[in-house]
């Protein structure tokens, strides 16, 4: 079975850290894979992909990913691989409308509890209709598949959930890097890994900063549009010395250990995969109580106020004076990060592919 991978770009985010730990995985139990880009622009991670062997095809590099451009361009593929497996709206949408003329049989994963268009009501039949062509749709956590279900009226059972995966001894045997040398010994260290979209809210934490000591330092990992106005944010609540910018990384493993602190603020999320890692790190995870983060943190780590900068603070600083409760909160999300091992998402996506297979 020839298997091609489709997604956006490979810049930064949960999907696309998904193609560099997965492809690999299925390629090792012996299932023909390649990935398709429609924005080529060279990445750590498009970077990472390649040096483990996966076969890359790119549509072009920079610009739209909607343009007409890349639709024509996805055409010839639909008939050179069995599968396609699409990540992210534009390549669900140019897959479904090709697949009109026959050709592979289409499987999509769906990566977030929502989205913008979701809330467009005229666009609403659209998806209906988009999500109709597919044989499977893969939801990365149950509360993704549940949202799914409910915006397109879908009870049918080719809508399943195959939760996000991370290679836990890999993020858990890394060692602290030197990333945060200049900073002064007695500092503490903040880290949220994401990029700057809009549905992440990198400005919480910002203006959380704010009203913790001078010795707290933040450090944020990700590229991407609103990156610009963080850094404009931070200027204007007076934190900028102590809120650093490091752009994308290859070394977050490293990182996640250097941090005395993990934060994943969120207006909602799929299966955070960053936050995972971050409980994997053994270190104390304080994240939105929002859609796709309650669902992986609680229980472990610290859910706080959805856009609430003081409670996010305030539930630092309590960890600051309890070395008691940071120990017990780490130790509860490394436990809990266990349950999202990627061999268990290996052999969700491989059971997922036997029955396309077995009954298209």
């Amino acid at each position: 079975m020839k298997i091609l991978h489709v997604i956006t770009s490979l810049y930064t985010g949960g999907a696309e850290k998904l193609m560099v730990d997965l492809l690999p995985r299925l390629r090792d139990r012996g299932l023909d894979v390649s990935l398709l880009i429609f924005d080529g622009t060279d990445t750590p991670f498009r970077k990472a992909v390649e040096r483990v062997g996966i076969k890359i095809y790119d549509l072009g590099k920079g610009g739209s990913v909607y343009s007409l451009r890349r639709l024509w361009g996805m055409r010839k593929f639909l008939r050179q691989f069995d599968v396609l497996h699409t990540h992210n709206t534009a390549p669900q949408l140019f897959a479904a409308i090709w697949n009109l003329f026959g050709g592979a049989t289409l499987c999509t994963t769906e990566h977030n509890t929502s989205n913008r268009r979701r809330a467009w009501k005229w666009y609403r039949p659209i998806d209906i209709w988009m999500y109709s062509r597919y044989s499977r749709v893969i939801c990365i956590s149950k509360k993704a598949e549940e949202n799914l279900r409910d915006f397109i009226s879908c009870r049918d059972s080719k809508i399943l959930t195959v939760n996000n995966g991370i290679d836990v001894g890999k993020i858990s045997s890394a060692r602290p890097g030197r990333t945060f040398a200049g900073i002064a010994p007695d500092c503490r260290m903040i880290l949220m890994v994401a990029a700057f979209r809009w549905e992440k809210d990198q400005d919480t934490i910002i203006r959380a900063m704010k009203q913790l000591p001078e010795s707290f330092h933040l450090f944020l990992v990700g590229d991407g549009v609103r990156r610009k106005d963080c850094e404009a944010l931070a200027e204007a609540e007076a934190v900028s010395p102590r809120v650093h910018f490091l752009g994308l990384r290859t070394d977050v493993p490293s990182l996640l250990h250097e941090a005395d602190y993990i934060v994943m603020s969120s207006h909602f999320e799929g299966l955070s995969l960053s936050s995972v890692e971050g409980m994997a790190a053994g270190k104390p995870m304080l994240a939105s109580d929002v859609d796709g983060l309650r669902e992986v943190v609680g229980g472990a780590g610290i859910l706080f106020p959805h856009q609430d900068a003081e409670a996010l603070a305030n539930e630092i600083l309590r960890l600051e004076t309890s070395p008691e409760e940071y120990s017990r909160v780490a130790s509860a999300c490394t436990c809990k990060a266990k349950d999202y091992d990627i061999t268990k998402m290996t052999e969700g996506y491989i059971k997922v592919y036997d029955q396309i297979r077995l009954n298209g």
